[in-house]
């Protein structure tokens, strides 16, 4: 989530949300984070090749937008397609919207390596309906692998689909800026607006800001481990 193709970041996190494997009964909490972090790694890496290998994904001039940031986040942004930059690089957040995310997290003291970035759309047409049933499939692996505390969906578009997508025990979202909502028993959510559409008038910014702001203060009463 940066203005060149970020790496994915393998470093310790402070929590894991997933029970202990019966294997490593006994191991101490370094070597049991390390294993999810090698599980999440390697099945994100068969999703990406997955998506890759896809019929509609795969051709040559019809690249797909890979996912940016730790396959651990605590935080996943969603944008519904890519935009220009993103289409061009393969990468999801690259370019300007994700130094626009950047800026913003470093303003909320939160650690970037903490954010996973990726889209609904990740080939072919955004209008075209087939192309967001199978992209929210993907998005579906996405979260399980993942397992966030927070989701973020930027625009009206995002919560329709996260919506349809059917998410085991996922609750309707409502479009509102700024407020904290819970999405699954583990998982909370907050809509923001469509980042690519708050980049050059100064009023979308402001409301953008307004928004996206209260995940620092979400991010504050998160428990220190």
């Amino acid at each position: 989530m940066t203005p060149e193709p970020p790496s994915p970041h393998t470093g310790p996190r402070t929590r894991a949300r997933r029970a202990a494997p019966t294997s490593l009964a006994g191991a101490s909490p370094e070597d049991i984070q390390e294993a999810y972090q090698r599980r999440a790694i390697a099945e994100m890496a068969a999703l990406n090749d997955e998506i890759g290998a896809s019929e509609d994904c795969g051709s040559a001039d019809e690249l797909p937008v890979m996912s940016s940031g730790s396959p651990q986040a605590q935080i996943m942004l969603v944008k519904w397609s890519a935009s220009l930059a993103e289409r061009q690089e393969g990468v999801a957040f690259f370019g300007r919207a994700g130094t626009a995310i950047l800026k913003s997290v470093q303003r909320l003291g939160i650690d970037p390596l903490e954010l996973y970035g990726t889209l609904c759309v990740k080939c072919g047409d955004p209008g075209d309906r087939e192309a967001a049933r199978r992209g929210l499939t993907w998005l579906a692996r996405e979260v399980h692998i993942v397992q966030p505390a927070l989701i973020v969906p930027m625009g009206e578009r995002v919560v329709e689909a996260l919506g349809e997508m059917g998410f085991p025990l996922a609750e309707p979202l409502r479009a509102e800026p700024g407020e904290v909502q819970r999405w699954t028993p583990a998982i909370e959510a907050l809509f923001v607006p469509d980042i690519d559409a708050s980049l050059d008038e100064q009023g979308a910014k402001r409301a953008f800001w307004q928004a996206f702001r209260a995940i620092g203060d979400w991010h504050q009463a998160q428990p220190p481990y």
